[in-house]
């Protein structure tokens, strides 16, 4: 003989007794033979009702403790069944039997929980040594970064100015470049703040940091502004002021090309010595990021083991939001253009084969001979114009890699460790971003450089590690980065070149030369 009972889970039936269940209780999930047993078991159901109608308070704090010893919040401990087992009324006693069942999302959770396998993988000794391990690697690489951030940015700051030609027309031309330049950046670090506050980008990551965290005290923007000019050069590097740096940089260059004047030699001598030592920088950093894919996997396993793979979720959402800022940021160049009197029908034309170029090579640098092209034989820039301002855009005024990308960054930090985003810190970010931008060289990973320099000068480079799940995916973020840098360089160019009144329009509206 079976007992067959239903309770209040629903379609799940109670199978025991007999010796054909020598092993105890059987649960069936089926939903006609579960409302057979109901409508067979009236007057079973209507003790139940009625016992979960009288000790509903008494029922829930039960479920409640039960739920407390689980321990685990992805198992849920639910009402099965009530059996009366003695109704004593003549004494005003009875007795219930209540059955709870455990159920959970998936089969894995409920086998974690019946193993007896901890929520928390850091209180597995095995996982807790391996992520030491795995620090050692990933986080002594975003040391190895942050080693070279100081004198590449001080140095690269020198070289843009010390290798500035006055024969190239410099008074207009380097003020319109920088001008329109650092104002395109500034625009695209808006973009990539505004839609990183609107989307709330890591915002919903899992992090330990973001229980420990503190609002941040609230700094006037003049007392802030005041913070970022350096006092002391041995100081503003210790505590990561880099547009102290950039400062310090953007004089030592002027400096040295004024000496141009009285002493020549003099003058290319140094000139080379900060050649030489943005070569060797360059190098250097080349080397180092060659690590980067045994960096990322370092990183990226620490990530998985202390916080489980829905940390990973919130990369998916960066990437989305990502495209969508530079889409928005692509669509303000065109804005940009028209306002300027330029078709941006006959750019995107002629313009699509240095675009497509840019998104699959991922280097600046690598397109630059196309973009020089592309300027002056397809869209009539004159090749001065074309020289310097896609030059300079190799190395400073980046949109994608120094402009949306940090910002983004940024704004995804200040979410996972509960800093507020507000007006001060919002000030803060675009100044940094926009002067940092001029420091940031052409090469495929450099964005990453980008990125240290952001978090450094709002102050939160000890959170750099906290961006190794994107550092992950940075190949696939790169590519339209990297179409976004180069398209800034052309319509940067054309808008400059319309100002100064050079560009050919008649090459420019010239539709078959493509």
């Amino acid at each position: 003989i079976l007992n067959l009972s239903a309770g209040f889970q629903e379609n799940l039936v109670r199978i025991s007794g007999g010796d054909a269940l020598p092993d105890g209780i059987f649960y069936v999930e089926d939903d006609q033979l579960y409302w057979m047993v109901r409508s067979i078991n009236d007057y079973e159901t209507a003790i139940e009702e009625s016992a979960l109608s009288a000790y509903q308070d008494t029922i829930e704090a039960y479920i409640a403790e039960e739920q407390g010893k689980c321990g685990n919040p992805a198992v849920k401990v639910e009402l099965l069944s009530i059996e009366e087992r003695m109704n004593r009324s003549d004494i005003g006693v009875a007795a219930y039997s209540i059955g709870t069942v455990l159920t959970a999302d998936s089969p894995q959770e409920l086998m974690q929980y019946m193993a007896g396998f901890p929520n928390d993988p850091m209180q597995v000794t095995f996982i807790k040594e391996t992520t030491n391990w795995l620090q050692l690697f990933g986080n002594g690489y975003i040391d190895l970064i942050k080693m070279i951030v100081v004198p590449l940015v001080i140095v690269s700051i020198a070289h843009v100015i010390v290798n500035m030609k006055s024969e190239q027309k410099m008074s207009r031309l380097v003020k319109k470049t920088i001008l329109v330049t650092m104002s395109m950046v500034a625009v695209a670090s808006i973009v990539g703040i505004a839609f990183g506050i609107f989307f709330n980008v890591g915002g919903n990551a899992l992090t330990n940091v973001a229980t420990e965290a503190k609002a941040k005290e609230i700094v006037s923007v003049a007392t802030t502004l005041r913070g970022l000019i350096p006092g002391n050069l041995v100081d503003a590097m210790v505590k990561n002021n880099i547009i102290g740096m950039v400062i310090f940089g953007a004089f030592l260059g002027r400096a040295i090309w004024w000496i141009k004047a009285d002493e020549p030699k003099v003058e290319e001598f140094m000139r080379k010595l900060v050649n030489g030592l943005h070569k060797a920088l360059i190098n250097m950093a080349l080397l180092i990021l060659d690590y980067m894919p045994w960096a990322v996997i370092a990183l990226l396993a620490n990530t998985i083991a202390q916080k489980g793979l829905d940390s990973i979720l919130s990369v998916v959402h960066f990437i989305f939001v990502l495209y969508l800022a530079i889409i928005a940021q692509f669509i303000i160049q065109l804005i940009a253009l028209s306002i300027n009197g330029i078709n941006p029908i006959v750019y995107m034309k002629k313009s699509l084969a240095l675009l497509i170029l840019a998104f699959t090579s991922r280097s600046s640098v690598g397109c630059l001979p196309v973009t020089i092209e592309t300027l002056t034989q397809k869209l009539g820039v004159n090749q001065a114009t074309a020289s310097f301002v896609a030059g300079f855009g190799t190395t400073a005024g980046m949109q994608g890699c120094a402009g949306i990308f940090p910002s983004l960054l940024i704004v995804y930090v200040c979410h996972l460790t509960g800093t507020v985003m507000d007006f001060s810190m919002i000030v803060m970010t675009i100044i940094v971003v926009t002067l940092g931008s001029l420091g940031i060289a052409g090469i495929p990973g450099t964005a990453t450089m980008a990125a240290s320099v952001g978090l450094s000068g709002v102050g939160m480079a000890s959170s750099f590690s906290l961006i190794g799940p994107i550092l992950a995916i940075d190949p696939l973020i790169d590519m339209a980065r990297t179409m976004l840098n180069v398209s800034g360089s052309v319509t940067n160019a054309l808008i400059i070149d319309k100002r100064l009144g050079n560009l050919d329009e008649n090459i420019y509206n010239e539709i078959n030369k493509n």
